[in-house]
Order: structure tokens, then sequence, then C-alpha cells
């Protein structure tokens, strides 16, 4: 191996945010994998499924505070 963890983690502390972000960006993309060339297409045919449902009223929406006032209180049981 290379230069010891403690060194890099130091050098990257002197870093600027910017820099300390595109570090961040690679070492997700290297830990995450190739992308799957499916995914955005799945997440779009989810996003205009969900829609259609509201738009047929087969779903109510929950404003988000009161999904999170839900959350808190279950959280607290």
């Amino acid at each position: 191996m290379g230069r010891p963890v403690a060194i890099i983690q130091e050098e990257i502390r002197r870093l600027s945010m910017a820099e300390k972000e595109e570090v961040l960006r690679a070492l997700l993309e290297d830990l995450d994998g190739p992308p799957d060339p499916d995914v955005e297409a799945a997440w779009l045919a989810e996003a205009e499924r969900r829609a259609r449902e509201i738009d047929a009223g087969q779903v109510q929406c929950i404003p988000a505070d009161e999904v999170f006032r839900q959350l808190d209180s279950l959280l607290k049981e």
C-alpha cells in the first residue's frame, strides 16, 4: 500500500470545499461501480405511473408536514 490513510485524510482536510467535493464524488463513483443504464428509465416509468395514479384519484397525497409529524410520533413510541 502507498501512503498511510491518516496522511491522506489530513491532506483531504486541507483541501477547499470544492476540492473535497470532487474527491468525494470520485470515491463514491468508484464505490458504486458502473452506472446501471436502465435505472434512469425505470425511475421515469415509476414517476409517470405515480402521476397517473394521482391524476386518476387512485391515491391520496399526504402533505409532507403531516408525514413528518406521523414519523416523529412513531419514533417517539
